[in-house]
């Protein structure tokens, strides 16, 4: 069960992924975590959450992640495309407020393969694009001795098997830890 997980995480480099649930922000965290570099989270900056250095210290050194807050969608996926297509980060995590539709999602997909970079756009459910190589759910699982056990499955994989894991991240190593089911 590992092996097929090391098939898709990391994600795929050059692509254009998706994120949806309660965990989305901890899977974007993780995979900054795993690829150890510069990080650009990019949102609208009328959000009223943000990200919390001393929430995200156990993924990724906060001195890696820049958030850049753009007046609108547009802006948002202007700064994206120009973030894939320049390749100066290992990650470009885009929060999208709203559905965007094949032809924005297809020039993420075309700046990422010219930048080798990797992107991940967190969304709400159903808001998912067809350009997008993966979508992944994620969400927590309970576990009184476990407060990062999440399930992450995969909702639309364009190169295979859509199925899930249990994982866990394990902060020492920096590493995602896929944890065996009950009775497995």
């Amino acid at each position: 069960m590992t092996r097929e997980f090391s098939k898709h995480f990391p994600l795929r480099k050059g692509r254009t992924h998706e994120a949806f649930g309660a965990n989305a922000k901890s899977m974007a965290f993780a995979l900054a975590g795993q690829l150890r570099g510069p990080v650009l989270w990019i949102r609208e900056a009328w959000l009223a959450d943000q990200i919390n250095p001393s929430g995200f210290g156990d993924y990724v050194d906060p001195a890696q992640v820049l958030v850049v807050k753009g007046k609108e969608q547009t802006d948002v996926l202007a700064a994206a495309e120009e973030s894939l297509r320049s390749g100066a980060v290992v990650l470009t995590v885009i929060e999208l407020s709203k559905p965007i539709g094949l032809t924005a999602g297809r020039r993420l997909q075309l700046a990422a393969e010219v930048g080798k970079s990797t992107g991940l756009c967190l969304i709400a459910d159903g808001m998912g694009s067809n350009a997008a190589e993966t979508r992944w759910q994620c969400e927590p699982l309970f576990d009184q001795s476990d407060s990062t056990l999440q399930r992450w499955q995969l909702k639309k994989n364009k190169s295979g098997t859509l199925t899930s894991w249990d994982v866990r991240w394990d902060a020492k190593t920096h590493r995602i830890i896929v944890v065996s089911k009950t009775g497995e």
